[in-house]
């Protein structure tokens, strides 16, 4: 007598399967490639080092300045400014001391931004790439002894800063012992960078001249230690 009341076909499938899409790990992978390229171009376009030359704005002095380049020194380093550029403005803006407090506080800024954007947009879908024995090796050793591991990566100056962020972020490491091993393993050649920015006007003192030893020494040291990696590894 009654016509069946069709059943209610269920709603909403279209944009169940558009927010899997959007929230699957490679469109996340995407969107973090796009977010980085686009850091990077804004970084080209601003030309940081322009700094070096003009100097720090002359209305912003004191501990704001030094926030301030903080701030500014953590985006940098996001968008893959090299940390010795941005090491060495902050001696000369600011001298030894306040250069080496912000340089610091802006690489742990930096670290952590780009820690957190890799293991939130990138880490699933980077982790099923992890098949190569160099690959395994480091997602193992970043995975289990992350603090001492990232201390060690931290401490050598030819490991390069983003990349060294990225592959924790890929990592089963925690946040806290990666921020952490980061403040204390940049310590010496962030140092090292600021004290050459400080002392730059006169290179033939005794601090320019120990910190640019340093700063060589460390950087031989770093290559030997790891072509000895290499090749033990290559050995195997």
């Amino acid at each position: 007598m009654f016509d069946p009341v069709p059943a209610a076909r269920p709603t909403g499938g279209l944009a169940m399967r558009c927010s899997r899409a959007l929230l699957s790990p490679w469109s996340r992978f995407s969107l973090l490639v796009v977010v980085l390229l686009a850091a990077a171009s804004t970084m080209l376009l601003f030309e940081p080092q322009r700094l070096l030359a003009s100097g720090w704005p002359p209305q912003l002095t004191g501990g704001a300045a030094a926030m301030l380049f903080g701030l500014a020194y953590g985006a940098c380093t996001v968008a893959f400014v090299p940390r010795p550029l941005l090491n060495i403005a902050a001696g000369a803006l600011f001298g030894t001391q306040a250069g080496l407090a912000a340089a610091l506080a802006g690489t742990v800024l930096g670290a952590g931004v780009s820690f957190m954007l890799g293991r939130v947009l990138g880490q699933d879908a980077l982790r099923p790439l992890l098949r190569g024995r160099w690959l395994k090796a480091a997602d193992g050793v970043l995975s289990r002894h992350g603090f001492r591991s990232m201390l060690a990566l931290r401490l050598f100056p030819g490991v390069p800063f983003a990349a060294a962020n990225y592959c924790a972020a890929t990592s089963r490491m925690g946040y806290p012992p990666f921020l952490l091993a980061t403040g204390i393993g940049s310590i010496p050649n962030t140092a090292a960078y600021v004290i050459a920015g400080s002392e730059a006007a006169s290179p033939t003192s005794p601090a320019f001249l120990a910190a640019m030893g340093f700063i060589v020494v460390s950087g031989l040291g770093g290559a030997l230690v790891a072509w000895r990696k290499r090749h033990r590894l290559s050995g195997e």
